[in-house]
């Protein structure tokens, strides 16, 4: 689905009409029970796909917690990186696949969350392991597998042997159709989240399953709704030989062999101890007998007060801070249909699809603009890429609501209605060329997609630095008029610091991040 959420294709600039997605690229995120509690609990209502979560949960609690051993796309892949390549001795998996004290941890984890987002602070984007995985896979892992695909095929394009070349061409007709996107993507500081996707993979080859067992919240929620299952284990504990074999296989630490208590809350169902073990001691089945199982990981009284404590603290701390409210950051610029910051802050999951799904690459991962509740949500930087004029696709991809779906003629302001407006555009004369350097330019003027031009010219006759008059176009801005796409930016032709430049000064979203005293007035058309 994460492939499936790229458009490719082009915008029409002689024609606008609405463009959508054919594919439910978000539905992994709208089934995650954590993600779905954690946004109800920090904003009070279930986003509407978010209901899928739901019916997970409910299996959940009927059958433990499958979705760790069947579903989760990043337990995968921890499975695999920890068994891979492995040269670890049978006493060694022994070893690390039984049941351990810290394994509580999750616990602890998850509680935090769940108090700070009592107090609409969410921080669960941090830990979500299909929130992780989709931001890692987006703004690292395919940046990364796109540029070595494309090295590889230029290789063999290059190579002027022909059979070789033919490979080449039918190497790149499956990747041009598979993993390759429309055009080369760069996430400012992607770097950060590729090294923390790697770390924890790595962490696999430690012990198996690492993230899963210690520290995933979504495990641990999933855990205490199989406090009620009705499917479980049963154990005919006169019949085990000792043989070790369900240590060997089991991918949670949940004690499947005989004569030891089975920690239900731990299991991933993954059924590897039934399957491998010679004498039938163990058996899968519904309504067990509740004898020699622990289903409630006996958290310490103290840590949990603490962790719930430490939840609490995070929304005052963060929110002290001047990010949010008094001191508004140029550089926070927002994709059209972005809540308040206060709002936004509240839903986002910090997933990235929405910097996956945008066309120009115009979407990033925030470090600090926003504060440390901010970082990995998604900000706008124009030097890299604009916000195209008639595209909503952010909007239609996001799981929590944070960015509100937009109609095409909600956004560019039909029917009487303003446009949505995400910044303003600035001139740095200083810098721009028929300003400052006497040189015809009016690249930013040709790039301006709103109907009546944002930017307007004035002709001047200028004298060069050789002593003659030249013609040149002043560009002037009209603040009214300017959406804050950030197209002039992106296109200025004066390389690092651009002549015009977009903060989120005037954006709809917040009533006070305005110019106060607005130099033009808008009719309303």
């Amino acid at each position: 689905m994460i492939f499936k959420s790229e458009f490719k294709g082009s915008f029409n600039t002689g024609e606008v009409k609405e463009i959508t997605i054919g594919y439910p690229v978000a539905i992994f995120l709208e089934s995650d029970p954590l993600n779905g509690i954690t946004t109800i609990l920090s904003t009070g209502v279930l986003y509407e796909g978010m209901k899928w979560c739901i019916v997970v949960l409910i299996l959940s609690i009927l059958f433990g917690r499958f979705v760790c051993g069947w579903v989760c796309p990043l337990g995968t892949l921890n499975h695999l990186f920890g068994l891979v390549f492995t040269e670890k001795k049978k006493a060694q998996r022994i070893n690390e696949n039984r049941y351990r004290e810290s394994f509580k941890i999750k616990y602890y984890i998850l509680l935090i969350i769940i108090a700070s987002a009592l107090c609409t602070s969410l921080l669960t984007g941090f830990m979500d392991p299909i929130s992780l995985l989709t931001r890692s896979l987006v703004t690292s892992v395919i940046p990364v597998l796109n540029i070595i695909v494309r090295w590889a095929l230029d290789i063999l394009a290059l190579s002027n042997i022909g059979f070789i070349q033919k490979i080449g061409d039918m190497l790149y007709n499956f990747a041009d159709k598979t993993i390759l996107s429309f055009s080369q993507q760069h996430f400012h500081r992607g770097y950060i989240i590729g090294i923390v996707f790697i770390t924890i993979l790595l962490l696999n080859r430690r012990i198996t399953r690492f993230w899963c067992r210690f520290l995933c919240p979504l495990g641990a929620l999933l855990g205490i709704a199989s406090w009620f299952s009705i499917f479980g284990m049963e154990k005919e504990n006169e019949k085990c030989t000792d043989c070790n074999l369900c240590l060997v296989n089991c991918q949670g630490g949940c004690e499947p062999i005989g004569r030891v208590n089975w920690h239900s809350n731990e299991c991933h169902m993954c059924f590897n101890c039934q399957r491998v073990c010679p004498e039938n001691v163990i058996r899968f089945k519904l309504f067990p007998q509740k004898k020699e199982i622990i289903d409630t990981p006996n958290l310490n009284r103290r840590r949990v007060v603490s962790s719930f404590a430490a939840g609490l603290l995070v929304y005052p701390f963060a929110r002290a801070s001047d990010e949010v409210k008094v001191n508004f950051n140029e550089k926070l610029i927002r994709p059209p249909g972005a809540l308040s910051e206060e709002e936004f802050l509240a839903r986002c999951i910090k997933c990235g699809q929405c910097m996956r799904i945008c066309p120009n690459n115009a979407l990033h991962p925030a470090t600090w603009e926003a504060g440390p509740e901010g970082i990995w949500t998604p900000v706008v930087i124009p030097r890299i890429g604009y916000c195209e004029y008639n595209c909503t696709l952010c909007t239609q991809v996001c799981p929590t609501g944070a960015i509100r779906k937009l109609t095409l003629d909600e956004k560019i302001g039909k029917n009487g209605k303003n446009p949505v407006k995400i910044g303003t555009a600035f001139y740095d004369r200083g810098r721009c060329l028929p300003w400052a350097m006497a040189t015809p330019c009016i690249v930013c003027e040709e790039w301006c997609p709103t109907p009546k031009k944002a930017i307007w010219l004035e002709k001047t006759k200028v004298i060069a630095p050789d002593g003659k008059e030249v013609l040149v176009k002043r560009p002037h801005l009209n603040v009214e008029l300017c959406v804050g796409c950030g197209a002039c930016e992106t296109k200025c032709p004066v390389g690092d610091k651009p002549a015009i430049y977009v903060t989120s000064i005037g954006e709809t979203r917040s009533k006070e991040n305005q110019i106060l005293l607005t130099p033009f007035r808008r009719k309303r058309r």
